[in-house]
């Protein structure tokens, strides 16, 4: 899964990396310690292009009636996301990308304790996560346009610390992720080789979701 990220690249950046116009209301950035709930930046494909737009990081199924009316969803599994109700429409005409400077997991150490981890790209100042988004409406009248982050099997590098991992999308990808190259975006949804991911461990600052510097992100020593 991915339950934490970052993103520290400018807007004006991030609108020349994935041409794309920029909107309002974008989150600010630098960002160390993004979590579920909170605003985050995408991009989207429309008629007249591309555009950085801010969703709220959490799936709402069109039927919740609020916020807290079903389970938090922040991720959606590659292998089921066709099936699920909640978001199968979304996965044939609602897919974004989610940019991220890196992202975060935990493995367990042998007394139980959480130790993270943060992995970045090897190449590139970002990843491109495969997303997908829902505008939601609830029944008190708040709206928001929703997203989750599309994740499938870890490779063997990533597999050293947890099962899962984000789908990511190369450039040379965007285009068919966004529905813009047509159909075939199924075939993105693999895990990325070995070689895309840079690990290392962090400090278990990052395991409370209040601090929010550039040391999150630093290797520990030795």
């Amino acid at each position: 899964m991915c339950g934490r990220f970052a993103l520290t690249l400018p807007h004006e950046a991030m609108a020349q990396l994935f041409d794309a116009s920029l909107g309002a209301a974008l989150m600010p950035v630098p960002r160390y310690n993004i979590c579920p709930t909170q605003g985050i930046t995408t991009v989207i494909s429309g008629t007249d292009g591309r555009h950085l737009v801010p969703m709220r990081w959490g799936f709402l199924p069109h039927w919740y009636k609020s916020e807290r009316d079903g389970p938090l969803l922040i991720n959606a599994r590659s292998e089921t996301i066709a099936e699920k109700p909640a978001f199968r429409a979304a996965v044939r005409a609602r897919r974004c990308l989610i940019p991220a400077s890196g992202f975060y997991e935990w493995s367990k150490a042998e007394d139980g304790a959480r130790l993270p981890w943060y992995i970045r790209p090897t190449n590139g100042a970002v990843f491109a996560f495969g997303g997908i988004w829902q505008d939601w409406q609830g029944a008190d009248g708040t709206s928001h346009t929703t997203c989750a982050i599309v994740t499938t099997g870890a490779n063997a590098h990533m597999a050293e610390i947890h099962h899962r991992m984000p789908v990511l999308i190369r450039p040379a990808d965007f285009a068919l992720w966004l529905g813009e190259a047509g159909h075939g975006a199924a075939t993105l949804m693999n895990a990325a080789p070995d070689d895309a991911l840079a690990i290392h461990r962090v400090d278990r600052r990052v395991n409370s979701n209040r601090p929010d510097d550039p040391g999150l992100i630093e290797p520990l020593p030795g």
